[in-house]
Parts: C-alpha cells; sequence; structure tokens
C-alpha cells in the first residue's frame, strides 16, 4: 500500500495536478556545502531572501557546511534525513561520483562514493559562468597577459579556487588555460575552503588568478578585475565585462545550480518546494537577486532534474578526460 501511495504522488508531482493548496510550507533551512561568500552561498542565501521577500516563504535559515569538497554536507544529508531542508549544489554534485570522491561521514557502515544519485533532486534554477579574474592592483590587464606569463613560466602563475582539485572552480581554469594552448596538468591549482578564502588568497598575493563563478566574481566588487568570462556573449547585467571567447580563447561553459532534498523525501514536499522555485522565478524580488548576480534563469524541477543530471555525468565525464582530470 505504502508503493502505490509513493506511485500516486510521483505521477501527481510529474502531471501538476498536485496543488500547492494541498500542504504548505512555511519555511526552510538551506545548507551551503562550502563556505561563506561561494557560489554555494550566495545562491542559497539569494534563494532564502527572494521566497522570503516575495512572501512565498515566511522563513529561511542557512548552515554553512563546509568540507570534503562537499562531501560533509552531502553525508549528513543522507545521514540524517532532516526535515524541511533543502542543499544547494551544482555541477560538483556530479563531478564527485565522476571522480570518487568519498563522502564524508563518520559512520563508516556509510562512507563511501555519494552522489546526487544519493539525495532527492529538486530543482536547477539558475545558470553561472565561470570566470577568470585577478586582484585590482594585478598587473595583468588581460588574460593573454597571463597565458604569457605562464608560458614564460608556468609555476609563475598560481590559481585560486573555492574547492578542491577535480572540482567545479579546477576545471574553469583548466578550461580556459588549455583553451590557450597550455597543458592544464602544469596549471598550479591552490585549493581553498569556499570562495571567500580564495578571495582572501588572491589579495594577499599568494596566488595570481582566481577560478570561480561569474556571480561570486561580481560580488567581489572593486577589489578585483575580470578577465573573461566562460560565455559567448557579453552578459547584459554586467557589459563591461569580457569573454575568452572574443578574446581568441574558445572556452564555454555554464555551471548550474539548483537543490536537493533528503533520500527518501516526501514527493508531496518535494512538488511543493519545486513549484515555489519555479514560482519565485517571476518575481521583482527574485530579479533584483538574479540581476545582481548575473544569473541566467533556468527552471528544472523534479524528474526531468534527474534526467539532466545523468545526461551531465556522460558529458563531464568527457571533459574531465579532456583536461586530464582523471
Amino acid at each position: 500500500m505504502k508503493n502505490i501511495f509513493i506511485k500516486i504522488l510521483s505521477f501527481l508531482f510529474i502531471s501538476g495536478l498536485l496543488t500547492s493548496s494541498a500542504i504548505a510550507i512555511e519555511k526552510l533551512h538551506f545548507v551551503v556545502p562550502g563556505g561563506a561568500g561561494g557560489g554555494w552561498d550566495g545562491c542559497a542565501r539569494g534563494t532564502g531572501e527572494a521566497l522570503v521577500k516575495s512572501g512565498l516563504l515566511q522563513t529561511a535559515s542557512f548552515e554553512n557546511m563546509s568540507g570534503g569538497g562537499g562531501g560533509k554536507a552531502l553525508a549528513w544529508m543522507i545521514k540524517t534525513e532532516p526535515k524541511n531542508t533543502i542543499m544547494v549544489q551544482s555541477t560538483p554534485i556530479v563531478l564527485r561520483s565522476i571522480s570518487r570522491h568519498s563522502g564524508y561521514v563518520s559512520d563508516s557502515a556509510r562512507t563511501g562514493v555519494f552522489s546526487y544519485k544519493d539525495v532527492t533532486p529538486i530543482a536547477g534554477i539558475i545558470g553561472d559562468f565561470g570566470a577568470i579574474a585577478v586582484a585590482a592592483d594585478s598587473p595583468y590587464q588581460s588574460f593573454a597577459e597571463v597565458v604569457s606569463a605562464y608560458n614564460a613560466n608556468p609555476k609563475s602563475v598560481k590559481m585560486a579556487g573555492g574547492s578542491t582539485r577535480g572540482s567545479m572552480d579546477h576545471l574553469i581554469g583548466a578550461l580556459a588555460f588549455q583553451s590557450a594552448g597550455a597543458n592544464p596538468n602544469n596549471v598550479v591549482y591552490i585549493p581553498y575552503d569556499g570562495g571567500g578564502q580564495a578571495l582572501a588568497g588572491l589579495l594577499s598575493g599568494e596566488t595570481q588568478v582566481l577560478s570561480t563563478g561569474f556571480s561570486e566574481a561580481l560580488g567581489a566588487g572593486d577589489q578585483v578585475r575580470i578577465l573573461g568570462i566562460t560565455a559567448n556573449d557579453r552578459s547584459a547585467d554586467a557589459p563591461d565585462v569580457p569573454t575568452l571567447k572574443e578574446q581568441g580563447y574558445d572556452a564555454y561553459f555554464v555551471n548550474w545550480r539548483g537543490f536537493f532534498g533528503p533520500p527518501n523525501m516526501d514527493a508531496a514536499d518535494r512538488y511543493e518546494i519545486a513549484k515555489m522555485l519555479g514560482d519565485m522565478q517571476q518575481t521583482p524580488e527574485w530579479e533584483v537577486v538574479r540581476k545582481r548576480n548575473a544569473y541566467v534563469n533556468i527552471y528544472n524541477p523534479g524528474f526531468d532534474f534527474m534526467g539532466f543530471l545523468e545526461k551531465q555525468t556522460v558529458e563531464m565525464t568527457d571533459l574531465m578526460k579532456k583536461l586530464g582530470v582523471i
């Protein structure tokens, strides 16, 4: 009987016949798998801000749970199965299963490789291009100058990122350098725990270049100079920022961000939160958040989201092999 009930709810989720009035989620707790100031952090807090200000949600709370390249938060969601709690994630949750990171969890019975298949995909909501940036007082005025310095001495250009080697920040930078003819394996990548610490490493002079998300780079304001983004065209929200493509470097990549619930999540809750996120994107409160971060709106709920993740697993495996990461 329980399985029949779950199947009915799943059908209603797909068809949209379950109305939002059936349940009422008034509060959500957002789990951020990285430190403050990173792309996950900005997406979660911006989403909570828009939901509350638009009246779609009564209260939103946030918790940064960094560790293991996102593995600590992922394992916590799997082990505790918290109620009214969602975790922000992005392409790295796909990369985890490909690069075979071990899950960060104290219970030895649950250690292993965790991925999006171990939690409940709710919806993808935004796309965020990658960015290559330097400190505002850096002598580098263009990505071509960085490439020249790298070609002269690869060890002279250290690249910061807010996540582990083989992660999204690493891949964005590797893709940019490969498009310039460099061997991405020779690029010195320095991982930090979150975008805030990566930015601090750049500003302190520990690194010369920052590989990050476009929204994170914009959030750093006048502390950095963005040398190029991994888009085909300039963003209407930041028209002064050049693309790598217009500088002659064929490096295109857009990173999605979205939300996941715990395993065995109630189908009605899953539907309600997914619908809430879709409704949010139609509000002026969300447009303020979107424009501030130069996000690209997407809305990919439920089982469509799962299909997208499975397809991206194949695509990212090919890219990681091409870049020599695996």
